[in-house]
């Protein structure tokens, strides 16, 4: 199955050969991963507990605050102008406020590959679509913040506000609070549903293009961005089943053979 998505990852290199700078931090972040990976094989785990926190809370901080910046012009332009402006109007990228929250959100793609350094130097699994992941937000963000491409504003606001959830989850359970295994399940739906809200904005956008209404984007970057989506809702409902389904089957099988055995 991997090897599905990495073609995909190829298709996307295709693509966007003039976004140098994005490569350039997917392949040293590919190699850091490779050679940290290696290093660790032959020497104890770090607990990093205190800077995992410290880590978590910054980026939570940044989410929330981006959410609620992204979320409140996105609504307003929602409620006054309809959902049509709200996804195909470029103001998003250029407004007083908006436009210093797009910007930062581009930017941060880079520096939270660094999640990736904590799970090599606590020797935890590292799955595919962790760096899967990674990756491609990093390469997509910068491909379309330049060309101010339709629907971004959505995007981002949804991207902040899961963020938001996601990195508050990680800096509680860092802390050592107990949270229940529900809210983990809550917030991967979270991240299932924002992958198909972002496959409906890309129809949308697509569709009013046919039609011959404003919505600047190019069908490149619909191809792109619906593949890149598409291919998370599988990967996350994949993740979903196995870390929560199965996974809960197998812990009730067990406890009934002890029970019983």
């Amino acid at each position: 199955n991997n090897k599905i998505f990495l073609w995909i990852l190829l298709i996307f290199c295709h693509l966007i050969p003039y976004r140098k700078k994005s490569f350039l931090f997917s392949a040293l972040y590919a190699a850091c991963i490779l050679g940290g990976r290696h290093v660790m094989k032959q020497r104890e785990k770090f607990e990093l507990r205190k800077p995992l926190v410290l880590w978590s809370l910054t980026l939570a901080a940044f989410s929330i605050f981006g959410a609620i910046r992204t979320g409140g012009y996105m609504m307003n332009i929602l409620m006054t102008k309809g959902l049509k402006q709200s996804v195909c109007d470029q103001s998003f990228y250029n407004g007083p406020v908006s436009k210093f929250w797009a910007y930062a959100f581009v930017l941060s793609k880079a520096p939270e590959l660094g999640d990736t350094l904590f799970i090599v130097l606590r020797k935890q699994k590292l799955i595919f679509l962790h760096w899967y992941h990674h990756i491609t937000v990093l390469l997509y963000s910068w491909y379309s913040y330049k060309d101010m491409v339709a629907g971004g504003g959505w995007f981002m606001t949804m991207n902040y506000l899961v963020h938001a959830v996601m990195y508050s989850y990680y800096a509680l359970r860092a802390s050592g609070f107990k949270i229940s295994r529900k809210f983990a399940m809550f917030i991967t739906l979270t991240q299932i549903t924002q992958m198909v809200m972002g496959c409906v904005v890309n129809y949308l956008v697509y569709s009013w293009m046919q039609q011959g209404q404003e919505c600047p984007s190019h069908v490149q970057n619909i191809v792109w961005s619906s593949l890149m989506y598409l291919s998370y809702f599988v990967l996350f409902c994949q993740f979903f089943f196995e870390a929560y389904i199965t996974k809960t089957k197998s812990k009730k099988s067990k406890w009934t053979g002890k029970l019983y055995g």
